[in-house]
């Protein structure tokens, strides 16, 4: 099986109505680490964001912060992380947290959470990248979301030509095997496809 070596998670700032988002985070954060892969995250301390940097560092894991300068403030940026980014605006913080990480998981959060994952969702259907995006579907709270993209494929706006493809649980446990299993199959796929390239020119 490939190595999956850096994780994304999006998540909200706050901590939700729901207890079970934050142990979510805090599940996802140790279960991050103990696999030995790096975290990388929006870089605050602050709501289900710390909670996961947190996690992941009382389980002896890497983690990579990565803020916009007006935000250390308002998401009190976390300084304890393994490595911490600051940056210029949210573009730029998009963009890095896009090139260090191999996959891809959104906890419930707010606006910006979605925003980063309907991106992420954007550029996968228009064939800009292959990595793995997982909602964690924890208490139902990405199913409205679910429910929308199946209706935008009813009305034809999502076509099978164009699909947009995630991957869904609603169990933290299934979270890091199920990415590390997409990320190996993409692996097998390239190989077998460079394989059989080579077959054909030696033909």
């Amino acid at each position: 099986m490939a190595d999956l070596e850096s994780i994304c998670v999006y998540c909200g700032a706050g901590d939700g109505e729901e207890p079970a988002y934050r142990e979510a985070a805090y599940a996802l954060g140790t279960s991050i680490a103990k696999a030995g892969i790096r975290l990388v995250y929006g870089g605050g301390s602050v709501g289900l964001m710390g909670c996961v940097a947190r996690a992941a560092l009382d389980a002896d894991g890497m983690v990579t912060g990565i803020i916009p300068r007006f935000l250390e403030r308002r998401e009190e940026m976390f300084t304890d992380v393994s490595e911490l980014v600051v940056t210029e605006d949210m573009h730029e913080r998009k963009m890095l947290m896009f090139d260090r990480a191999e996959a891809f998981v959104a906890l419930p959060g707010g606006i910006g959470t979605l925003e980063e994952l309907v991106e992420q969702l954007t550029w996968i259907q228009l064939g800009q990248h292959e990595k793995p995006v997982l909602l964690a579907n924890i208490g139902q709270f990405w199913q409205p979301l679910i429910e929308l993209l199946d209706h935008m494929r009813e009305e034809r706006f999502i076509r099978s030509a164009m699909d947009v493809s995630y991957l869904v649980t609603d169990k933290t446990s299934e979270i890091v095997p199920m990415l590390q299993e997409a990320v190996a199959g993409k692996t097998r796929a390239a190989i077998d496809q460079s394989s059989e390239s080579e077959r054909i020119r030696r033909l």
